[in-house]
């Protein structure tokens, strides 16, 4: 038996709706998102939160968007047994270490095994199709798990991956620095992780390269959609423009605000969406895979059902993002949606920050 322990050494856990009727063979796994901690002071602090410790966990939560239970909110997949896991490891689940001095534990390898062992006792085995999604760190965690997951099942069984607002890439920052590289080597570093990444890509690079998707999404075997606003609004604030490489505070409005972006800013921001756009190129050539991509200011958008599935929820051409990836899952069309440089798309449900 597995040893699964959040950071603080609590017990880990996911909330479960049961499916029913048509859906009741059929299985969504949703991992929760949360960021990551990268030292022993942030990780000490992670753990008197409810992304480090389940004894600051809500005990109910609203299940919406792609969770929702209401056909008329969630078309393709309401009636599904839908599971979300909660994130308290601190490194979207790869973690298989600890600092006894810290009283930290890294268990994120294990708190996913120990839940996909125990959602198969609940009867996943019997799954006749299903979909790993996550969102943001559980959006990674989709990406570097997705093959793991196909494999728990027979052959006969329809399993693909959705990673929403996942797609971190190894950007350089205002500053000239790379602020997220720095982040993940001390992920990795401190959390064992590299022992559970992605061998196609460990093989081949540093396991600190390999936490950014962008190495290893084309060589994931199992069907995998990329669901992603190409102005991620977290990538903005801690990976490309985040206070420690804004010395001057020259990018404070804009992070907070696109509106307020300046002309520069601004190029800055479409030579990031333009990376994003290279980063996926080899990835979207296998018809396997599904991709919306579109120009928005926004940061995990299937869990919100204003921009999961609503009468003004985002398009592209005459699609939303529920019905692309229904179609993409069912195999109805194939989805490679990418959406024109902002500010052309009028359907974003774009953030600002106060």
């Amino acid at each position: 038996m597995l040893v699964t322990l959040c950071l603080d050494g609590s017990l880990p856990g996911y909330h479960f709706h049961r499916g029913y009727g048509a859906g009741s063979n059929s299985w969504l796994i949703q991992l929760e998102g949360g960021g990551w901690c990268g030292n022993v002071r942030n990780c000490i602090y992670s753990k008197k939160t409810r992304h480090g410790s389940s004894a600051f966990m809500e005990k109910q939560i609203p299940f919406v968007g792609i969770l929702s239970n209401k056909a008329w909110e969630n078309p393709d997949f309401y009636n599904w047994n839908r599971i979300k896991i909660r994130y308290c490891d601190g490194a979207s689940f790869t973690g298989d270490s600890q600092n006894e001095r810290a009283g930290l534990f890294f268990r994120g390898q294990r708190i996913w095994l120990a839940a996909m062992e125990d959602l198969m006792s609940k009867g996943m085995r019997y799954a006749k199709q299903a979909l790993l999604s996550g969102c943001s760190a559980g959006g990674l965690a989709t990406i570097l798990h997705c093959d793991e997951f196909k494999e728990m099942f027979p052959r006969t069984t329809r399993v693909k991956c959705l990673s929403d607002a996942g797609l971190f890439l190894d950007a350089v920052d205002v500053s000239g620095h790379r602020s997220l590289r720095n982040l993940f080597g001390g992920v990795v570093a401190l959390q064992g992780a590299q022992r559970n990444l992605p061998r196609t890509c460990t093989s081949r690079l540093n396991p600190i390269l390999c936490f950014f998707p962008q190495h290893s999404i084309a060589s994931v075997k199992a069907p995998l959609f990329l669901l992603n606003a190409a102005y991620d609004t977290w990538q903005i604030q801690a990976s490309l423009a985040p206070p420690s490489a804004d010395y001057h505070w020259n990018w404070y409005d804009c992070r907070k605000n696109y509106a307020r972006c300046s002309a520069p800013q601004m190029q800055y921001l479409q030579g990031f969406r333009n990376q994003m756009l290279r980063a996926v190129r080899r990835f979207s050539k296998l018809r396997k895979n599904g991709l919306f991509i579109n120009s928005c200011f926004a940061h995990c958008q299937s869990e919100r059902q204003d921009t999961w599935f609503a009468r003004d929820s985002p398009h592209i051409g005459n699609r939303g993002i529920a019905q692309s990836v229904g179609n993409w899952y069912f195999d109805r069309v194939q989805v490679q949606a990418i959406g024109c440089p902002y500010p052309c798309d009028k359907t974003c449900h774009n953030l600002v920050f106060n």
